[in-house]
């Protein structure tokens, strides 16, 4: 019996374990300068692929903000709400093939995304190349 409990215990923990390493769930995303939490983003799959919308903007002068520098589908509109990580698809420990939008300047970039850790998240967006980017880090938030 005790092995049993054992075995149920130590699969239990398995199982967290995998979920809380996930790249799925909320992160905060830091102001470069003051250091302070900006936003806060969601990444969800659907139909096997990441994508992730700001469900939260900590600045109250900008959560009615719209996205007016934007191109395409987001062209004028709200900010928060927006789907910003656009149809990555997973490739071992990365997330790529997708694009990321820059709601401050309204451009798009390719992307990767990798777990560095259970609380951090690596975000490369680039041009071409992933030489010619720009690498930013977010970290965990309470779902």
């Amino acid at each position: 019996m005790k092995k049993i409990i054992i075995i149920l215990l130590l699969t239990m923990y398995t199982i967290s374990g995998a979920y809380s390493q996930s790249i799925f769930g909320n992160w905060k995303t830091l102001d470069d300068e003051t250091g302070k939490v900006e936003s806060i983003i969601k990444i969800y799959k659907e139909d096997g692929k990441a994508y992730a919308k700001i469900i939260e903007i900590r600045n109250e002068t900008s959560k009615n903000n719209v996205c007016d520098k934007c191109k395409r589908k987001n062209k004028d509109k709200p900010i928060l709400g927006m789907v910003i990580l656009d149809g990555l698809t997973q490739d071992d420990d990365k997330w790529s093939d997708g694009e990321i939008l820059d709601p401050k300047n309204g451009k798009y970039y390719k992307c990767y995304i990798e777990l560095v850790s259970v609380e951090k998240l690596k975000i490369r967006g680039y041009i071409g190349f992933s030489l010619l980017g720009r690498t930013a880090y977010w970290y965990r938030a309470e779902d």
